[in-house]
């Protein structure tokens, strides 16, 4: 399983994700929070100072007032926030205090808010009413915390980091032992043969991936025993039929060795023929079964050297070729080689040729290319195949026109299904091209 393509290495990027969000989260929100409680704490202590200077100047009227603003600015509190102060007449005269105009506060309504001091900094303010001809602002600079706000931001780095640490040991020491868990499934999947030393497995698993586990290796052992007495009734059935045909066959050959005349011997050597093409019809339809019926089965594929076996088929039939008045050419790349079963191959590769021998007429070439991919091409310049007919000409008992139009050459109509299903046995696809001459047959790997 690739790392990159990992679903379990996504886990775990999402949970360090998740977690590192979970902690700027909080952060912001503590942040948030001190903010709040800062603010509520300056207004809170405007709304005292406010309250003790009104009873200040209820009791000792205006000079008691101006002397104790006077005292309250040349003390500066040791939490930084300054408090400022501006005692005035509505008329404008300035009486007492450190801050120059009135803010756009209405004292009749004793109103709150947050005013400027200076160009830098802001001050949490209340305004009120003393008497007909006095007004009074109190204003408390609001608190940064920078240290305390930069403790916190310390505290939920460190802690931050570390529990995203331990997410992510723990998500990847987590994901490591799915990942093993699932492995172990894909590997009984694609090798199913090993359950045969297995032993039994439970029916209940610890969690649900020991319950997938359990079922997959249930079904398959279903799956392999269906397919094992399909194969069984098809080796006995094929038996059955093969038994009586070569002993009709022996009959034949008993009968011909009498020499009977000739129109006897005609029918004879005709019947002969009829009993060898039910033969290879008969092994065809169950090479085709067996093709099919190991189709997900990549136990037995093994490396095969297509560039040598592609080599020694053309080699092979350049004399038939020759032979038959045909000029037969190949071009193969070098080196190439896929995970397959030899001899099904050369079987595909035999039947795509023995489909082109057949059809192309006295004269005529026959081309066969192997490059990268790979990619097989067996093409020709006879009659060629009708564009209705690409895709029909793979099912099973379907044949192809000859040369003239006619009916049809002597055949079961099973070689290029059975290559068809070759392929298929070998995730490639068989397919008919369409060409300017002739036909063209592509052997190429399955799009993923």
């Amino acid at each position: 399983m690739s790392p990159a393509r990992s679903i379990f290495s996504r886990f775990v990027v999402a949970a360090i994700l998740l977690a590192t969000v979970t902690v700027l989260g909080l952060w912001l929100v503590t942040e948030r929070t001190i903010d709040a409680a800062l603010n509520e704490s300056g207004r809170e202590a405007v709304d005292v100072d406010l309250a003790g200077l009104a009873d200040i100047y209820a009791s000792g009227g205006e000079i008691d007032l101006v002397q104790r603003i006077e005292d309250r600015l040349a003390l500066r509190p040791a939490d930084g926030s300054a408090p400022h102060y501006l005692l005035m007449r509505p008329d404008g005269v300035r009486l007492a205090g450190d801050l120059e105009v009135w803010p756009d506060l209405d004292a009749a309504i004793s109103e709150r808010g947050t005013i400027a001091i200076g160009h830098r900094s802001r001050a949490h303010a209340r305004s009120t009413r003393l008497a007909p001809d006095a007004w009074l602002l109190v204003a408390h600079e609001v608190d940064p915390a920078t240290a305390l706000k930069g403790g916190v931001r310390t505290v939920f780095l460190v802690g931050g980091s570390i529990l995203v640490l331990v997410v992510a040991m723990l998500g990847k020491l987590s994901a490591d032992r799915l990942k093993r868990r699932i492995a172990r499934i894909n590997r009984l999947l694609s090798h199913p043969d090993e359950l045969a030393s297995m032993p039994e497995l439970p029916r209940q698993g610890r969690d649900e991936i020991d319950e997938l586990a359990a079922n997959s290796a249930q079904a398959i052992l279903r799956i392999r025993g269906l397919l094992e007495a399909h194969r069984d009734t098809t080796d006995r059935l094929a038996h059955e039929i093969r038994t009586p045909l070569t002993h009709l066959d022996a009959r034949l050959v008993k009968a011909l060795e009498t020499r009977p005349d000739e129109q006897v011997t005609a029918r004879l050597t005709e019947a002969r023929g009829e009993i060898r093409r039910l033969v290879g019809m008969l092994e065809s339809l169950l090479d085709i079964a067996w093709s099919k019926a190991r189709f997900s089965d990549r136990s037995t594929l093994e490396p095969v050297d297509m560039s040598a076996l592609v080599t020694n088929m053309c080699e092979l039939y350049a004399d038939s070729a020759e032979d038959a008045g045909l000029s037969l050419e190949w071009d193969v790349k070098p080196g190439i080689v896929m995970d397959g079963e030899e001899a099904q191959l050369g079987r595909l590769l035999a039947n795509l040729l023995d489909n082109a021998l057949k059809y192309v007429p006295t004269g005529g070439t026959v081309r066969v290319t192997l490059h990268d991919g790979p990619v097989l091409v067996v093409a020709d310049d006879g009659p060629g195949i009708a564009e209705a007919d690409r895709s029909r000409i793979f099912e099973r008992f379907q044949r192809g026109p000859d040369a003239e139009g006619g009916e049809g050459r002597p055949g079961a109509g099973l070689g290029l299904a059975l290559a068809s299903a070759i392929a298929q046995r070998h995730s490639m696809v068989l397919e008919c091209l369409p060409s300017e001459t002739g036909a063209m047959f592509q052997l190429r790997r399955e799009a993923p």
